[in-house]
């Protein structure tokens, strides 16, 4: 599949617009430090002002940490999602939402893809961290079990993580990124805040269909990246299962 720029209407323009700049002002106190910095090096090919092009964020990309940007028709097999994250490309689909539906939507949409899982990308540690994970699925994906276990792992990370700074809960995962009720949800301290703690992690279910009631906290990405041997000695000591 590839993206059709020129299917996208003034709605969907005006959409991005306001979708962008509105979050954009939220997270200046909300989200990561790491994940602000990446945005703000991401303005030639990510802005308010046009439509993601995605061959443009792909040609970024080159240059940074090499990922890509693989264009899917919605949520994909979870078999597919750990082997295109092994090889560095990461899904987006290219629908956006309308303009009566800019909050909270349970499928994913271009918005949350791009604005929500891109930019960090670009930091180091967290695209190994990414990268890692990616082969690390494809290691056990022929174990259902510690596939689930492993998608309760990206659930609260990779989409729903907080990080700690200075003292303060700051939003990282795409999820809270790309959702303004849920950034203010965390920075009013309406939720739990639970230490990182992978066996914890592996064995709590989720919920897609609702806000978050429970968060866990890093204290730097560089824990993230450091967790998986304990994740793949886990898994091989058969300890979860």
């Amino acid at each position: 599949m590839i993206q059709n720029m020129n299917s996208y209407t003034e709605e969907n323009q005006k959409v991005w617009n306001m979708l962008f700049n509105r979050q954009f002002k939220n997270l200046k106190k909300k989200g990561s430090s790491d994940y602000l910095k990446c945005l703000k090096s991401m303005r030639p090919v990510l802005n308010d002002n046009e439509i993601p092009d995605f061959k443009k964020i792909n040609s970024w990309f080159e240059s940074q940490t090499g990922w890509q940007i693989e264009v899917v028709p919605g949520l994909i097999p979870v078999e597919d999602f750990f082997e295109l994250l092994s090889q560095k490309r990461f899904c987006s689909s290219t629908w956006l939402r309308n303009i009566k539906n800019l909050d909270y939507l349970e499928e994913p949409d271009m918005f949350h893809d791009i604005f929500g899982h891109i930019p960090l990308l670009a930091n180091p540690v967290f695209s190994e961290f990414v990268y890692a994970f990616g082969k690390l699925g494809k290691q056990f994906i022929h174990n259902k079990e510690k596939l689930v276990q492993l998608q309760r792992l990206y659930w609260f990370t990779i989409e729903f993580g907080i990080i700690k700074e200075k003292g303060v809960h700051k939003s990282y995962g795409a999820g809270i990124i790309s959702s303004f009720g849920e950034t203010n949800q965390i920075a009013e301290g309406r939720a739990n805040f639970i230490p990182f703690e992978i066996e914890t992690i592996l064995n709590k279910p989720f919920r897609t269909d609702v806000m978050q009631e429970d968060y866990f906290v890093i204290e730097s990405l560089a824990q993230l990246f450091e967790s998986l041997p304990e994740v793949e000695k886990l898994f091989l000591s058969n300890i979860l299962v």
